[in-house]
């Protein structure tokens, strides 16, 4: 089965536009869009014409008037913020200027108000919201649609906040795990580096001077290699530079380059364990947040397996659907898969059995949101430990080897 990957074509751009209605009366707005012409299109649907449009100019200094790139973070807190403001008795529309007022970022700022202007012009919060995919996934979407549909539009914006925050912090505490042991080998590396260039040859020079004293094995490798740091440093970063840069791309562009790594990550030790836990709880998260949404199952499973964040786990999703669609049940369909545990069939099962799926999944959830911040926590606490051995190995080792010649040549004299 082909693998379906959804991506942006192309970065979206804030646009000023000024039109007309049927009456004649002129307004204007801010849009964000990937080009003029979706701009274009997005206002005749609103029943404007005399439409113009041209890309908002960037300031000469800053980015956007100050404001920072939209995070997963700020979509995260605008969901709880619209939830409140719902639940409170706030009219939408007013509850986006409230929002969308009070915001610090003033891109995410531009965001609402757009979204805020369509629903103005008469579409749906759904559609105006599928307007911005780089920020509003079909999840968050199709879960709005369904409440506006049923009339739930507030508790259902309560779930997706709680949804929102849930994977906000699942993703954090992934990041760290990772970023910790990366961060602890840079810092190494530049240490070392500077040591080669800088410090190593000044004890060689001073090793010249002694004469024709022979020098220990261990320091003749570390000045063999302190040379070639001082004479080819530029090939040494520029070398790096360029494999870390072909990485990045090659991941960007390559489908299966990707794949490859997700399933590479898996295998890992205890980083391994982490993605595995974390990509179950979103797979549990998600389902639950779609069943308790009345999304039916079938449909549901194509969110969730972009959700899960693994390619070893949407594979199995999809799957999954395809098992699901002909009538097998769902903790069937989970254990021939052969990716769960255990532990989350037998409660989907129960789940099934008794009617409450959403609350025995949201129980998963809960379970292995709990385990991988234990992980995490554990990870950070054996690694100080080993971060502090390969730092003193490295660095000590080098110390070593450059005072190794002048012990010896204390102990002839």
């Amino acid at each position: 089965m082909a693998e379906k990957t959804l991506q942006p074509t192309k970065k979206e751009q804030i646009f000023i536009w000024t039109a007309e209605n049927k009456s004649k009366q002129t307004s204007k707005g801010e849009m964000s869009a990937p080009t003029e012409a979706v701009v274009r299109v997005r206002l005749r649907r609103q029943g404007l014409i005399n439409i113009k449009v041209k890309k908002k100019p960037k300031p000469l200094f800053g980015s956007g008037g100050g404001g920072k790139a939209i995070s997963t973070a700020d979509i995260a807190v605008f969901a709880r913020q619209l939830a409140v403001m719902m639940s409170s008795g706030v009219p939408l529309v007013q509850s986006f200027d409230i929002v969308g007022k009070g915001h610090e970022n003033k891109k995410m700022q531009a965001l609402i108000m757009d979204v805020k202007n369509n629903i103005e012009g008469g579409s749906t919060l759904a559609e105006s919201l599928r307007r911005h995919p780089l920020h509003f996934d079909e999840l968050f979407c199709n879960l709005v649609e369904a409440g506006e549909q049923a009339g739930i539009l507030e508790s259902l914006l309560d779930k997706i906040a709680t949804y929102k925050e849930k994977s906000e912090s699942m993703r954090k505490k992934v990041k760290k795990a990772l970023s910790y042991p990366i961060a602890v080998i840079i810092v190494a590396f530049i240490i070392t580096a500077i040591l080669m260039i800088f410090v190593v040859p000044v004890f060689a020079d001073m090793f010249k001077e002694m004469g024709n004293a022979e020098l220990p094995a261990i320091t003749q490798g570390v000045v063999v290699l302190s040379n070639a740091f001082v004479n080819y440093w530029h090939l040494i970063f520029g070398s790096m530079g360029a494999f870390i840069y072909a990485f990045k791309e090659t991941k960007r562009r390559s489908i299966k380059f990707q794949h490859a790594l997700q399933r590479l990550s898996l295998k890992l030790p205890i980083v391994g364990e982490i993605l595995n836990k974390s990509a179950i709880a979103r797979f549990a998260r998600t389902l639950a947040t779609m069943f308790a949404a009345g999304t039916p199952l079938v449909e549901a499973m194509d969110s969730v397996a972009g959700a899960t964040g693994n390619i070893v786990y949407s594979s199995a999703v999809l799957k999954m659907k395809e098992d699901i669609a002909t009538g097998t049940q769902l903790a069937v369909s989970m254990r021939d898969t052969d990716v769960f545990p255990n532990m989350v069939v037998q409660m989907v099962s129960i789940g099934e059995e008794s009617g409450s799926i959403d609350t025995m999944l949201g129980k998963v959830a809960d379970f292995y949101e709990e385990e991988v911040d234990n992980l995490v926590d554990s990870l950070s606490s054996l690694m100080e430990p080993m971060i502090m051995a390969f730092l003193g190995v490295v660095i000590g080792g080098l110390v070593v080897a450059m005072y190794m010649p002048i012990f010896k040549l204390g102990s002839v004299i």
